[in-house]
């Protein structure tokens, strides 16, 4: 199985990066994980113009990933579902990727092209910090399905 986390952000060192580490090593146990951070001319020009034309630069610079594997975008108004049902998402799947949108979200046709959309909370918080969630969920849920103590 793979992983991939794919998110509309620059390539900086973070205050989360080691916690980033961590969690990747981690899921390695059960999978690889792959982090790509996407940040183009053409989303920083589309931030000077507005919300809408950020998101349709958003959708154009995740095309390239949509397709194969199952498509999971992370979004306010997704679903909000346990760790247990996150861990479905997971469950014999040959390649998972996780699409984490730009400061204003993400095109209602980029949603309806995912597979499933979820929240990871009614809390808004940055993308930093949606993504250490996000890995530690990951962890969690396939702690979940292979029965490791780690979920309880």
């Amino acid at each position: 199985m793979k992983i991939e986390i794919i998110s509309i952000a620059k390539k900086e060192r973070s205050t989360y990066d080691p916690l980033y580490k961590e969690l990747t090593k981690m899921i390695s146990r059960f999978t690889k994980v792959e982090d790509i951070e996407l940040f183009s001319k053409d989303v920083t020009k589309a931030h000077t113009i507005s919300s809408d034309a950020s998101k349709e630069a958003y959708t154009r610079a995740f095309s390239p990933y949509m397709g194969s594997g199952f498509c999971v975008s992370l979004h306010p108004e997704g679903k909000i579902i346990d760790s247990f049902e996150f861990s479905k998402l997971l469950n014999d799947r040959m390649s998972v990727k996780f699409f984490i949108g730009g400061a204003y979200g993400l095109h209602e046709d980029f949603l309806q092209q995912s597979d499933a959309v979820i929240s990871l909370s009614n809390l808004t918080m940055s993308h930093k910090i949606a993504k250490v969630v996000l890995l530690e969920q990951i962890y969690r849920g396939f702690s979940i399905l292979s029965n490791h103590p780690y979920h309880k």
